[in-house]
């Protein structure tokens, strides 16, 4: 029997195909940057006659390429999963068309089979899907979410089974043991961390593993980029500033800089008003070079570039102790040296919060710290030393397990798809659905 797992992830998404044997593969999608295991959960629409309903999209890195190809022209959307759970999102307005969470969704999901190519032309009859042990947003609404997935999944027309992500990188971390264990998991997101805690049998156990407790936060990966932007970029391009009008001195509203937080909405920004707006500005301004900077940023539409160039930073920190941030375009020149320990500090209230979630997982399992034989950590911050430290100082270093941080989820829930004890891992809300 063949079976599907699939991470949906707000920056980042993965298929896994098993076979009846138990073996797993991950599925290659030709990028135009060569074949990747890892396909970016993105949108891009623009307005194109010659196809049916005027409007054209791609996903994936072939959205990027669109929207920086056309960016004016284009309507560029990146981890929109996270909307899934916020009551106030309706539509997302395209040109003049509305379309839904489902059908977004839809939409992503009819481009990542057709880049998977060979390995899901046929799908099989049991697809696992993760999801978040807790939404992204304030105040999510699990209820929508489950409907809007439903909805979204339902293009694929088969039986669609929901299993929590760390769950997914649980069971396929627990298959690699050869004794009994306690594992607690934990999944650093593009939108959310969440936990979860396992208890792994012996090899050839009639039931392998038994979920005992998860939680999860709407702090992670994204979280991060954004105290770098917060901290380094948006001081030099005016955050923070006065102007003068007529005889004080003003703060900069921080209203200017609210579209810095997604790179994709800084191209919005370029328009006369916006940009009329900004050269009032740089006039008032105490220092007009920063100003001058934001308005290259916007003008040049280099967003992307700017979010990109943040990522190696924080991956640098990652190993090194400190970093260069180096940004260079026509008519903008931007370095800035980043400091680990400073890096660590902007994100302390962060790890804070992430920390009390490890307590609530911890709690509904019913253990304590010493109970726990393994800690393995997945997701892109899981490389972070902080984010390290503060597992080590909990349950010690020795106990800390990582590895295949972008694809571990994906790679359990094709072992759980193809597995006999599936059922054992659905969640509740599924089953009496």
């Amino acid at each position: 029997m063949r079976a599907v797992g699939i991470d949906f992830g707000t920056t980042n998404s993965v298929i896994a195909s098993a076979d009846g044997a138990g073996d797993t593969a991950l599925v290659d999608f030709a990028t135009p940057h060569g074949a990747s295991e890892v396909f970016r959960s993105a949108l891009c629409f623009w307005q194109d006659d010659a196809i049916r309903g005027g409007l054209g999209h791609e996903a994936g890195p072939w959205a990027i390429a669109e929207f920086l190809d056309f960016p004016q022209g284009s309507r560029f959307l990146q981890s929109f999963k996270s909307l899934a759970a916020n009551p106030l999102f309706e539509t997302a307005n395209l040109f003049d068309k509305r379309l839904r969470f489902e059908e977004l969704g839809q939409i992503f999901l009819a481009h990542l089979v057709a880049h998977a190519g060979g390995p899901l032309s046929d799908l099989p009859d049991r697809i696992v899907v993760g999801r978040p042990v807790r939404y992204a947003g304030a105040r999510p609404d699990p209820a929508l979410a489950r409907a809007r997935y439903n909805a979204m999944f339902a293009a694929l027309g088969r039986e669609i089974h929901y299993v929590y992500e760390p769950m997914g990188a649980a069971y396929g971390f627990a298959s690699q043991l050869d004794e009994p264990a306690t594992l607690l998991v934990a999944d650093f997101g593009g939108g959310t961390t969440d936990f979860s805690v396992v208890r792994a049998a012996e090899p050839g156990a009639a039931r392998r593993c038994i979920p005992l407790g998860s939680a999860g936060i709407g702090i992670a990966g994204d979280t991060f980029d954004y105290r770098i932007m917060d901290n380094i970029v948006l001081p030099l391009l005016g955050k923070g500033g006065t102007y003068r009008s007529f005889d004080k001195a003003l703060e900069i509203p921080a209203g200017h800089f609210a579209d810095f937080g997604d790179w994709s909405r800084l191209a919005l920004m370029r328009n006369r008003r916006t940009l009329a707006e900004l050269s009032r500005l740089q006039r008032s301004a105490t220092d007009p070079a920063a100003i001058a900077r934001m308005v290259a940023v916007i003008e040049g539409e280099l967003g992307y570039a700017l979010y990109e160039a943040i990522g190696l930073v924080k991956r640098t920190l990652s190993s090194e102790t400190q970093a260069e941030f180096v940004f260079e375009a026509p008519g903008l020149a931007i370095e800035a040296r980043v400091e680990r320990q400073h890096f660590e500090r902007w994100i302390a209230a962060d790890l804070q919060r992430i920390d009390k979630t490890v307590d609530l997982a911890l709690e509904q399992a019913g253990l304590a710290p010493d109970d726990i034989d393994h800690v393995f950590l997945t997701g892109g911050s899981s490389q972070i030393p902080a984010v390290r430290r503060l597992f080590a100082q909990r349950f010690g270093e020795g106990r800390l397990v990582m590895g295949n941080e972008l694809t571990s989820i994906a790679h359990g829930l094709g072992l759980m798809a193809a597995g006999a004890d599936l059922a054992d891992w659905i969640i509740e809300d599924e089953q009496q659905s």
